[in-house]
Parts: structure tokens; C-alpha cells; sequence
């Protein structure tokens, strides 16, 4: 590990050493290609960052909406369980097998809603982290576009000198 480390600092000090060494002066034409691939670069940055920004908002309401509805569907099957249950509690002791049996179909019945709900809504939040993850990609990637655009005509006008 230390072998490692030696090789990674002599290397870092001898291509900072190059680097001072041979730095050529910057001619007018390759400063304002770099001041205009700079522009150009921030530019980007901006905006892949409101692209990134955007792509979370709509997962984040995404979420919030599903979790909304599963909240939703969780009480509706409460309510139904209780209303069945409330039924087997009132029954005549010879109607209580029966009522029992139809409070349990009930409760399957509440759950498998409540289950299916909750898949609907993951798949639609799913669905939405796919597209902003998409969405960010993309940004990245014309970023990246812009900043190899921009350097390319940094090393243009520099050629050109």
C-alpha cells in the first residue's frame, strides 16, 4: 500500500513539475476559445442542475401521491374490515359462523384491494424514476458534449498558433 502511495505522490509531483514546465503562452485566440468554452461549460452545468432539479421535483410528487393513495386505500380496507367486523359482533349467535365467514371473505377481499393499489402506485412511481433518470442522463450528457465541443476549440486555436 505504501509502494502505492509513493508512486501516486512522485507522480503527481512530476507532472506538476511538466506542467509548469511546459506551459506555452496563451495566444488572444486560444484565451477567448477558453473564456467561450468556459461560458459555455457553465452554461451546461446550469442547465443539467434545473434538469436534475426538475426530474427529482416529479419523483417527489410522484411519491407523494402514491403514498397518498396507499394511505387511502389502507384506511378504505380498515373501514371495510371494521364495518364486517361490527356485522359479526351484532349477529345472533346462530348467524355468527356464518357472519364470520363473510367478515373474512371481506377482509381477503379489503386486502387484495389494498395490495393492488399499492402495486398501481409503486409502478406509476417506478415508471416516473425511470424517466427522470432519463431525463438526468440526458442533461449529463450534453454536458459532457458541451465541454468536449468547447474544448476542441480551445485545442483548434491553439493548433492554429
Amino acid at each position: 500500500m505504501s509502494k502505492l502511495l509513493a508512486a501516486l505522490i512522485a507522480s503527481l509531483f512530476a507532472s506538476a513539475a511538466m506542467a509548469q514546465a511546459s506551459a506555452p503562452a496563451a495566444t488572444p485566440a486560444v484565451t477567448k476559445a477558453e473564456a467561450k468554452a468556459d461560458k459555455a461549460d457553465a452554461k451546461a452545468a446550469n442547465s443539467e442542475a434545473k434538469a436534475d432539479a426538475k426530474a427529482d421535483e416529479k419523483v417527489n410528487k410522484a411519491e407523494a401521491k402514491a403514498s397518498k393513495k396507499k394511505a387511502e386505500a389502507h384506511n378504505d380496507a380498515m373501514k371495510d374490515k371494521s364495518k364486517a367486523q361490527a356485522k359479526v359482533d351484532k349477529a345472533d349467535p346462530e348467524d355468527k359462523a356464518k357472519q364470520t365467514a363473510k367478515a373474512e371473505k371481506t377482509a381477503a377481499d379489503a386486502n387484495a384491494d389494498e395490495a393492488k393499489t399499492d402495486a398501481k402506485a409503486d409502478k406509476k412511481v417506478a415508471k416516473v424514476k425511470a424517466e427522470a433518470q432519463h431525463d438526468k442522463t440526458k442533461a449529463a450528457i450534453k454536458t459532457e458534449k458541451t465541454k468536449a465541443e468547447g474544448q476542441a476549440d480551445v485545442d483548434k486555436a491553439a493548433a492554429k498558433n
